[in-house]
C-alpha cells in the first residue's frame, strides 16, 4: 500500500558519513526500487506499472536518454528509472486544497525533496498579483491569461519558450511551431545548460550535433573511453551496455576526478551471477584533476602522430580537413604542462596510449564532466580530433557518444527547440505551414535570465522542467525570475519554480508518460528520440491522475487558439484531436521522418540518419570532418582554494530529489556535503564532520555564498572538490559559461571556505 508523503521537511543538518562503495547495482538496487515503488504506487500498481517500462508496447522512461536494444528484458529499467516512474506513477495528490493551505512563502522555504514528495497536481492553479497562494483556475481562463499577457508585450522576442527534456517530439514540434507563428525565436531548453557544447562541438567538427555510435557499436568496441561521466547514477542501464562489450573483449578506461562505483564493478541484477559477483569495467582509473581534459586528449594525439604508423593516412586524406595545422598544434604538448594540468603521472598516460593503439574501433563517450567547463567545446573537438586520427568515425564498433541525460532532450532539438535554427528547417516550416518565422536568434537559457533581469523579457512558460532548481547563480536567478510579468509552468508535480513567480503565475497540470492519454480521436501515443537517434512510440497505461489535466499537445494547441486566435490558418484543433496529423507535418519538415506515422508504427521504431556513421559523409562548411587545434586551456586555482564540481547523488535525476542518501558514495540523511580530498583537507585545516560555508570567486568579485556543508573527507582528485545541485548552483556565476556554446559552467567553480 502506498504511503502518505511527508508532513514535514527532514533534517538534514547532520549527515551520515560511510565509506564509498565499490559496486553498482545488485541486490541493494532491487531492494530500494521496490522500497521506493512502494511506497509511492503500492504493490499491484508497482508492478503493473514497471513491466510496461521501455517496452516496445509501453511508454518510454521519463528518466534518461539510453537507449534499449531489439531484444527487451522483462524488467527494462533501472533502480533511478524505476524511481522516476514511481515519482509520476505515485498516488499522492496535490490538489487545490494543498494550496489553499500553503501560502507560495510556505512552498518556497521547503525543501525540492519535500515539493516533490507531495504527489501529482490535479488542476490548473492561478497565483494572481498580489495574491498569496495559488487558487484554482478553469483551463479556459488560464489560456485567456496567457493570451492577455503575450498579445500586450511590445514585441514577442519579450516572451521566452522554455522546454525540458521530457517533452514529446508531437508537443515539441508544435510549442515550437506555436513560438514562430506568434514571432520569436526565444526557444531556450534544458540542452543549453548539459550538451550543448557536444553539439557545438560536433557541428563543427563532423557536421551533426549529435553521436554517431549505436548500442551494438559499444558491443562492438575494442576500446571505450568513458570520460567526465558517472553512469552507475546518471545512465545505469549503460552499465549492461559496458558489461556486454567487456564479454567481448573490450578494454574499458575511465576518465574523471571521482572514483564511481559503477565504473569499479557492477553487479547486474538480471542475472544470479551477477548480483553475486559482478564484472569489473574499469581497466584504467585516470582520476583526472576538473578540466585536465582537453590537455589530455591533446598529448595523447601528439603521441599517437608520433608513433609510427599509428594513424589512418587513407582516412585523413580522403576525409578530413585542418589536418596539418592541427598536428603542429599538437606537436607543442608538453609532458610537464599535462602532467600539472591533469594531475596524472606519466606511466598513466603512457597505459592509455598503449590501449589507444591496441584497438582497432574506439567509443569515447561523455557527459557534463567534459560539457560544463569555459573550455568545454574546445575540450570535445580534442576528443574527436583522437578519433579522427585513427579513423573511428563512420565504422562499427567506434565513433562519438555524447551521453544525453534526459529522456527525449535529443528528440525536442531535432524537433526545432532551438534559439538559432537553421535556416533550412525555417524555410521548410514556412512552407508546410504558410507562416513568416523569424530569422533573428533568439536567447538561450542564459541569455534568457539576462533578459529578465534587464527587463527586456517579461513572460516565461515552461513546457516541463524546474527552470529555477536548474539553472546558475540561485539569487540573480530568482530575482530575474521575479521581475516577470506572468511565469507558466507546465508540470506534473511541483518543484522550486513554482514557489518562485513572476507578478502573476499559473501552474498547467498535464498528463505523464505513464498516463492513457485519450483525445476526441480515440487513444494516442507520442514519440521519443533516444541518445543514439532511434525514435520511437511511447503509450501511457494508467488512468490520468485526475479529470482535469490536459495532454502538452492540448496544452500548446489550446494555447495557441487563444493566443493566435482566427488569423492562424494552422490546424491546432486537429493536431489535439489527433497527433497522427502532427505526425504527418513532421514528416515533410524534418529530414529523417519521412512516412513518420508508418515506420513508428513497427516495434522498435526506427533510426534516423545520421551521414557521418552511416556514408562517412560529413555535411560540414569544408564538406568533411575537420581537426580543429585549439590553444589548450585547464582552470588554474589560486593557493588556499579548491575547484569545485556540481553534481548529482545517487537519490537524484536532474533537479528531482528522491531521497536524501548517496548510497554509492556512502552517504546518508543529507545533502549538505562537500567531498574534499583528505590532504587537501588538511592544508586548509577542514576537519571530516566539520561544517563550513562555501564561497565562490569570480572575476566580478561579487560574494556567492552557500552555507552550513558538512566536509566530507573523499578520494577526489588533488585540488578539487564536490557537491551537490541544486544547492550550490547559487555558487555559479551566471556569466561564467563555455566559449561558442554558453553553457554554464558549473564544473569550474573556484571556492573557498570559511567558517560557519
Amino acid at each position: 500500500m502506498a504511503t502518505k508523503p511527508p508532513a514535514g521537511d527532514p533534517v538534514q543538518d547532520a549527515p551520515q558519513v560511510a565509506p564509498p562503495q565499490h559496486a553498482a547495482a545488485g541486490l541493494p538496487a532491487i531492494g530500494h526500487t521496490l522500497k521506493i515503488a512502494q511506497q509511492q504506487m503500492g504493490l499491484a500498481r508497482t508492478a503493473r506499472t514497471l513491466l510496461k517500462v521501455n517496452q516496445k508496447d509501453g511508454f518510454d522512461c521519463p528518466g534518461c536518454a539510453w537507449p534499449e536494444g531489439d531484444k527487451r528484458h522483462t524488467a527494462e529499467f533501472c533502480e533511478n528509472g524505476a524511481k522516476a516512474v514511481a515519482e509520476e506513477a505515485t498516488l499522492r495528490r496535490v490538489t487545490p486544497e494543498f494550496f489553499a493551505a500553503h501560502p507560495v512563502a510556505d512552498l518556497a522555504a521547503r525543501s525540492g525533496y519535500w515539493l516533490g514528495q507531495q504527489g501529482r497536481i490535479t488542476e490548473p492553479m492561478y497565483l494572481p498579483e498580489g495574491g498569496d497562494r495559488y487558487e484554482a483556475v478553469s483551463w479556459e481562463r488560464a489560456f485567456a491569461i496567457i493570451a492577455e499577457e503575450l498579445t500586450a508585450l511590445a514585441s514577442p522576442d519579450e516572451a521566452l519558450f522554455y522546454t525540458s527534456g521530457r517533452t514529446s517530439n508531437e508537443a515539441a514540434f508544435l510549442f515550437q511551431l506555436f513560438a514562430r507563428e506568434f514571432g520569436t525565436n526565444n526557444l531556450p531548453d534544458c540542452s543549453n545548460m548539459c550538451h550543448e557544447s557536444s553539439g557545438s562541438a560536433l557541428n563543427e567538427t563532423i557536421g551533426i550535433g549529435k553521436g554517431s555510435v549505436s548500442l551494438e557499436d559499444l558491443h562492438q568496441a575494442d576500446l571505450i573511453i568513458v570520460a567526465g561521466q558517472n553512469p552507475g547514477t546518471n545512465h545505469p542501464r549503460m552499465l549492461s551496455a559496458l558489461e556486454q562489450a567487456k564479454s567481448a573483449g573490450a578494454k574499458i578506461i575511465s576518465v574523471n576526478p571521482l572514483p564511481e562505483a559503477g565504473m569499479e564493478r557492477f553487479k547486474n541484477p538480471q542475472t544470479p551471477l551477477g548480483m553475486i559477483k559482478g564484472t569489473a569495467l574499469n581497466d584504467l582509473f585516470l582520476q583526472i584533476r576538473i578540466g585536465g581534459d582537453q590537455a589530455l586528449f591533446r598529448l595523447l594525439n601528439k603521441l599517437v602522430i608520433e608513433e609510427g604508423g599509428a594513424t589512418d593516412e587513407a582516412f585523413i586524406r580522403e576525409h578530413t580537413h585542418g589536418y596539418e595545422e592541427f598536428a603542429a598544434a599538437a606537436a607543442k604538448a608538453d609532458w610537464e604542462e599535462t602532467l600539472t594540468a591533469t594531475g596524472l603521472s606519466r606511466p598513466e598516460i603512457e597505459r592509455a596510449l598503449e590501449m589507444i593503439l591496441a584497438s582497432k574501433r574506439t567509443i569515447v563517450c561523455w557527459a557534463m564532466g567534459l560539457t560544463q567547463h569555459k573550455h568545454a567545446v574546445a575540450t570535445i573537438r580534442e576528443v574527436v580530433n583522437l578519433l579522427l586520427l585513427r579513423g573511428d568515425i563512420g565504422r562499427p564498433g567506434a565513433g562519438v557518444c555524447p551521453v544525453r541525460g534526459h529522456s527525449n532532450v535529443q528528440g525536442d532539438r531535432t524537433m526545432g527547440i532551438f534559439e538559432r535554427p537553421a535556416p533550412a528547417f525555417l524555410d521548410a516550416l514556412d512552407a508546410e505551414f504558410g507562416i513568416t518565422s523569424p530569422r533573428e536568434h533568439g536567447f538561450d537559457v542564459v541569455r534568457s535570465i539576462q533578459a529578465l533581469r534587464d527587463g527586456r523579457a517579461k513572460v516565461l512558460f515552461a513546457m516541463g522542467g524546474n527552470f529555477v532548481g536548474a539553472t546558475p547563480d540561485t539569487e540573480v536567478t530568482e530575482a530575474a525570475i521575479r521581475r516577470a510579468s506572468l511565469t507558466v509552468h507546465v508540470s506534473t508535480k511541483l518543484n522550486r519554480s513554482h514557489a518562485v513567480t513572476g507578478r502573476r503565475a499559473l501552474i498547467l497540470p498535464t498528463l505523464g508518460r505513464t498516463d492513457k492519454d485519450v483525445q476526441a480521436g480515440g487513444k494516442q501515443f507520442v514519440t521519443v528520440e533516444d541518445s543514439m537517434g532511434m525514435v520511437h512510440a511511447s503509450r501511457g497505461n494508467l488512468a490520468p491522475a485526475s479529470p482535469h489535466l490536459l495532454s502538452e499537445p492540448a496544452i500548446v494547441a489550446r494555447m495557441a487558439r487563444a493566443v493566435l486566435g482566427e488569423a492562424s490558418r494552422t490546424p491546432w484543433e486537429e493536431f489535439e484531436r489527433d497527433y497522427a496529423t502532427i505526425r504527418d507535418r513532421i514528416s515533410r519538415v524534418v529530414p529523417g521522418f519521412e512516412d513518420f506515422n508508418a515506420r513508428v508504427a513497427r516495434p522498435g521504431g526506427f533510426r534516423l540518419p545520421h551521414a557521418p556513421r552511416d556514408e562517412r559523409r560529413f555535411p560540414t562548411k569544408t564538406g568533411k570532418a575537420n581537426f580543429t587545434a585549439a590553444p589548450v586551456e585547464y582552470p588554474e586555482v589560486p593557493e588556499g582554494r579548491l575547484l569545485l564540481q556540481t553534481l548529482r547523488s545517487h537519490d537524484q535525476y536532474n533537479t528531482t530529489i528522491y531521497g536524501l542518501d548517496d548510497r554509492y558514495r556512502g552517504i546518508t540523511g543529507g545533502r549538505r556535503v562537500v567531498m574534499v580530498n583528505p590532504a587537501d583537507a588538511a592544508e586548509l585545516g577542514l576537519a571530516d564532520g566539520s561544517y563550513t560555508d562555501l564561497v565562490s570567486e569570480w572575476k566580478d568579485g561579487v560574494e556567492r555564498r552557500a552555507p552550513g556543508f558538512r566536509v566530507v573527507h573523499y578520494p577526489t582528485a588533488r585540488g578539487c572538490a564536490a557537491a551537490y545541485y541544486p544547492e550550490t548552483n547559487v555558487l555559479v556565476p551566471l556569466d561564467s559559461t563555455a566559449d561558442t556554446s554558453n553553457t554554464p559552467a558549473s564544473k569550474s567553480v573556484v571556492i573557498r571556505f570559511e567558517p560557519s
